[in-house]
């Protein structure tokens, strides 16, 4: 389904920013058909991915001041207004990484982190809406929060991002606790708290593509050099999902929904 506006608070864009540009590039082509679109930048490469000609995320090789983070998915929200949402993140505990500046034409964007120092950014669509492809296969589906503090950061995205929430039961997967993230009455994402079995594993938004069959797409990600970290795994009444690491670390889910295709 083409997508031409996000409402405050709507997940809107995703980017790879990885160390090894060319060799993503090939796995993340050959795993989920995306077209690459090379664009010059002085200082190294973007790449918009894209379906039939839609933009649906982009990846870029991160510079040299940036070599101490690890290959990483960065996420999107939609604001209606940077500059106000950066004064909402600052007063809720939130700190602005960088900008809030404007991206040419395209929009006008901030990287921020909020109060348990997980990394998000904020878009206020100019010329570019962002994500131009939902509800069909190989395109962001659902985005979730893991947390240690579920409190803390349900008051945070409910202040900054306008998010309402619902309270999910998923004992039969064994959590405890699940929040559903709604905007405009409509689920976007979630948030659990992590565990001890998470380790030492820092808070992190994760983001879920939609996929025809979750054990093929997770075995041709295994051929193509990637490491399966869940293995297909049902949830019951929502779909089968697998967490996956892309070659230089990159994590990213997959999941073949029960319910209509997102």
């Amino acid at each position: 389904m083409k997508v031409s506006k996000y409402a405050q608070g709507q997940p809107c864009w995703v980017e790879l920013a990885s160390h090894d540009w060319f060799s993503a590039k090939s796995f993340y082509q050959n795993l989920f058909q995306w077209h690459a679109d090379d664009m010059p930048m002085p200082e190294g490469h973007y790449t918009m991915l894209q379906i039939e000609g839609d933009d649906i995320g982009a990846m870029y090789q991160m510079p040299k001041e940036m070599a101490s983070q690890p290959t990483h998915w960065e996420l999107y929200f939609a604001v209606d207004n940077v500059d106000e949402t950066v004064k909402l993140i600052k007063h809720a505990g939130g700190e602005i990484i960088a900008g809030p500046h404007e991206v040419g034409d395209s929009g006008r964007m901030a990287v921020c982190h909020d109060p348990e120092g997980a990394r998000f950014s904020i878009w206020q669509a100019i010329e570019h809406v962002g994500i131009k492809r939902s509800f069909e296969p190989n395109t962001l589906c659902w985005v979730e929060y893991m947390c240690r503090n579920a409190g803390l950061s349900k008051n945070f995205y409910c202040q900054v991002l306008g998010f309402d929430t619902e309270t999910v039961d998923m004992s039969e997967v064994g959590v405890a606790e699940y929040t559903q993230w709604m905007v405009a009455q409509q689920a976007i994402g979630g948030m659990m708290e992590m565990t001890e079995e998470f380790g030492d594993m820092p808070p992190h938004w994760m983001l879920y593509f939609s996929v025809e069959d979750c054990d093929a797409m997770a075995a041709k990600a295994d051929e193509l050099g990637g490491k399966i970290c869940v293995p297909p795994t049902d949830i019951p009444d929502v779909g089968r999902f697998a967490v996956i690491d892309d070659p230089q670390g990159g994590t990213f889910s997959i999941i073949k929904l029960s319910l209509p295709d997102c």
